[in-house]
């Protein structure tokens, strides 16, 4: 894996891997940038939020198991002193649906973060990750 990352102005970037498209970066104005993009470390937890979803729905699929909606939110908390690394990541993930078994959530997500996630398996032996299950039910009519 490759991956470019270009300085446009100020704090701002443009970055391009593999896939070939390009993500713009940058910070808050109060921090000398422009605030016109997500900053890295935002990128990070969006990633780990992409990543172990792109893993949930994909067991989910092989298990025939039907989802009417599903999002992670992650909330993280970050060192107070540099460099400011995540310290912890909870991430919540929310289900909508009707009748979806507990069970078959639970062990998508256990497989995902014990398993399959690789931006988990990078930040696990620096950040504590814990994760809820939430369930909204479907759309009954």
């Amino acid at each position: 894996m490759e991956a470019r990352v270009l300085w446009l102005d100020g704090l701002s970037f443009l970055a391009k891997a593999d896939s070939n498209h390009w993500v713009p970066m940058d910070t808050s104005v109060e921090k000398s940038g422009g605030g016109g993009a997500s900053t890295p470390m935002e990128m990070v937890l969006m990633a780990l939020g992409a990543c172990s979803g792109m893993d949930v729905v994909s067991i989910l699929k092989k298990k025939r198991l039907e989802i009417e909606g599903f999002e992670v939110i992650l909330r993280a908390e970050r060192a107070e002193e540099h460099p400011k690394v995540f310290k912890k990541i909870r991430l919540t993930y929310l289900f909508r649906g009707a009748g979806l078994p507990l069970k078959a959530l639970e062990d998508a997500v256990r497989l995902s973060q014990e398993k399959y996630c690789s931006v988990a398996g990078m930040l696990k032996p620096s950040v504590e990750l814990e994760y809820d299950i939430q369930i909204e039910s479907g759309g009954e009519t």
